[in-house]
Parts: C-alpha cells; sequence; structure tokens
C-alpha cells in the first residue's frame, strides 16, 4: 500500500541510484561478468548448475570484452558518469531547499550494495529514496538491484523509511532531455546531407522472448518512452508525428535464445537498403558505458558504413542534461511524500498481464 505523507518534512535524504556496474580495469572484467551472469535473475539455475555456468560464460567472454573496453580506456565509464549524475542531482535539490546526499550502487561491481549500506547508515537518513537509473523496469535490472539492496540494508541493520521508484518511463525530464538530444543530431543530419530522407532508431537493450511473457513489463514500457519521446520531438520540428520516420529496436542479443525484436543491427541492414541516413537512440540508457560507446559507436557504425548508411549519427545518453537532472528531482519529491514502491506519477500503468510489474509484487 502506499502511504502519502507530508512532502515538505523530509529530513536528510538519502538517494540510492541503481545501475549496472562496469569493470573498473581489465583485471575486473572476468569478475565482472561473473557477477553478471550468476545473478539468478540474468540465468535462473539452481546452484551450483548457475556458478559452473556463470564460471564457463565470463572466461570464455572475458577476452573479447577487454578488448571493447580497452576502446574506453580499460574500464567502464558508467561510475564516473553515475557520481556525476548523483553530485548534480544533489546540486538540484539543495537548490530546492532539501538535504541530500545521493550514492550510485551498482549491481555487478563496486560500489556494490553493503559498501553503501554501510555509508547510508553512518549518515544517519531520515528517508531513504530508491531510485534506479533504469527507465523502464525489469526482472532482470531494477528488481534484481531492489532485491540485492534490500538483503544488504537487513543485513547492515539499517532501519529508515523507504520509497522506491520503480520505473519512470514517460517522466517528463527524461522525454524533454532525449527529445533536445535527438533534435540537435536532426539538424546536424540537414546540415551535413540535406535532402536526404532520415530515420530514427530507439535502440534499447533487448530481452528474451520468455522473460516478456512471464509478465516483465520492459518491453511495454520501452514502447512507452519511444511514444513519448517521438511526440516531443515531432512537437519540436514542428511537424505531423507520422511524416517523421522512426522505429523501436532492440540491441546487444547473446545466446541462443529467441529474443525481443527487431533488433538494431537488422533495422542499420534495412536503412542501408531503403536509402536513409540514421539517428541512433540509446532509449533505455541514461549514462554512456560499453553499449553506448561501442556497440552503438563501433559496431554498429562499422555496420552501417558497409550497409551504405550515410549520414550515421548517434544521440548522446541524457547523462547530466539539465532538464533529465530537475526529472530525477521531481522523482525524488514525489517519493519523499510517500511510502512504497510505486512508478512515476506521470507514466501510466502497466497492463494487468504484465504480473511480474514491481507495485504489483509489493502490494
Amino acid at each position: 500500500m502506499i502511504k502519502e505523507r507530508d512532502n515538505k518534512e523530509t529530513g536528510r535524504i538519502a538517494v540510492l541510484l541503481f545501475n549496472l556496474g562496469g569493470p573498473d580495469g581489465p583485471d575486473a572484467v572476468q569478475p565482472f561478468l561473473f557477477n553478471l551472469f550468476f545473478d539468478p535473475a540474468i540465468i535462473s539455475l539452481p546452484l551450483p548448475l548457475r556458478w559452473a555456468i556463470a564460471k564457463l560464460i565470463s572466461t570464455r567472454r572475458a577476452p573479447f570484452a577487454r578488448e571493447n573496453y580497452a576502446l574506453m580506456g580499460g574500464g567502464s565509464p558508467l561510475l564516473p558518469e553515475t557520481l556525476r549524475q548523483a553530485r548534480a542531482l544533489e546540486a538540484e535539490l539543495s537548490g530546492r531547499g532539501q538535504t541530500v546526499r545521493a550514492w550510485p550502487v551498482m549491481r555487478y561491481w563496486h560500489p556494490f550494495a553493503p559498501e553503501v549500506a554501510a555509508e547510508v547508515k553512518a549518515w544517519a537518513p531520515d528517508r531513504i529514496i530508491a531510485l534506479p537509473l533504469y527507465p523502464q523496469f525489469s526482472t532482470s535490472t531494477s528488481a534484481s538491484s531492489l532485491k540485492d539492496w534490500d538483503r544488504a540494508a537487513r543485513k547492515a541493520g539499517l532501519r529508515v523509511p523507504t520509497s522506491t521508484v520503480c520505473c519512470w518511463p514517460v517522466e517528463p525530464g527524461l522525454v524533454e532531455a532525449h527529445a533536445s538530444l535527438i533534435v540537435e543530431r536532426w539538424h546536424q543530419a540537414e546540415a551535413e546531407a540535406p535532402g536526404r530522407p532520415m530515420r530514427i532508431l530507439l535502440s534499447a537493450h533487448g530481452l528474451p522472448k520468455k522473460i516478456i511473457e512471464r509478465g516483465d513489463p520492459y518491453q511495454w514500457q520501452v514502447e512507452q518512452s519511444c511514444a513519448a519521446v517521438m511526440d516531443r520531438v515531432a512537437a519540436m520540428l514542428g511537424r505531423p508525428l507520422e511524416t517523421i520516420d522512426w522505429q523501436v529496436c532492440y540491441q546487444s542479443r547473446v545466446g541462443p535464445l529467441e529474443w525481443i525484436g527487431p533488433s538494431t543491427d537488422a533495422e542499420v541492414e534495412r536503412a542501408g537498403r531503403d536509402g536513409c541516413g540514421l539517428i541512433l537512440v540509446p532509449i533505455a540508457f541514461v549514462s554512456e558505458h560499453v553499449e553506448t560507446l561501442v556497440e552503438l559507436d563501433v559496431e554498429y557504425r562499422h555496420l552501417a558504413e558497409k550497409s551504405g548508411v550515410t549520414p550515421y549519427l548517434r544521440a548522446p545518453t541524457p547523462t547530466t542534461h539539465p532538464a533529465f537532472i530537475r526529472g530525477l528531482g521531481d522523482l525524488v519529491m514525489q517519493a519523499a511524500g510517500r511510502e512504497g514502491v510505486a512508478p512515476d506519477r506521470a507514466g501510466p500503468s502497466c497492463p494487468a498481464k504484465f504480473g511480474r510489474c514491481a507495485c504489483r509484487a509489493h502490494t
């Protein structure tokens, strides 16, 4: 049950910014991958089979992954980016008269939940706001991080009233940030290739179809994000939405399972056949990391060149865009006015068929 409370008497607020995490150097790549594939939310097999498979996959994938991280200086920029977001959010909320400290909490590499729980307990907040930096809820991302935090908080004896924002796929600041970054690339395309037809690909991380079929709302929420962003893009460009060529797609497929689609690589190739230029938009990511800086900027750019796609432009992630940070601030203040688990109030409720939604799981 969600309980409303006086939003003005917030006291000291600890904000937890959950994200995937990433290796901070070459030696961290294999243990990071092991932690990822050992998570039962990623591979739902019993022990010791899950341990053996995680060990095998991480060992085999580590050399290739190290090459990718080498393109980014040897490690992931995700933690530094999240720290910048945390500091920007603190400044935003300080400007609203709030006493706030924000902590990144990473799922598969430092800082892990137990490390952060000890720091939060020492700071002695009056309220904790759990805010996954995954706009669209999934059992494989937000749910895994929140469960991990619950375990760590209980073990640390951290007993503080906690509010959780489970999802925020159409949060106005998120939508505004994405739309403005897309429009910048649209005008760049007009300058670089006047008259060239352009297509906008809104690319989200994929999931196996079986996860969606079990009631995970991720794909539905991604589509809500894309529709809201493109409505705003059309308004900014001053043209009807139906005159803009755009497509939702999904990247990062691995393994033999059937994944949701269409796939981003297939859409890049289709654009080449259709004689279109492309603007790639990482719609499910709010920070730059390996899926944007390598997969989109290197691998898919190379595929675009082979497919005859020109121009190939990529919109940045929201990162510390002012509208995005204001939106995060709004989410925190909404959450500070209630207890329990709830989505961003700006968004629609998930259809009943998505029974693994976090809100339903906590009611």
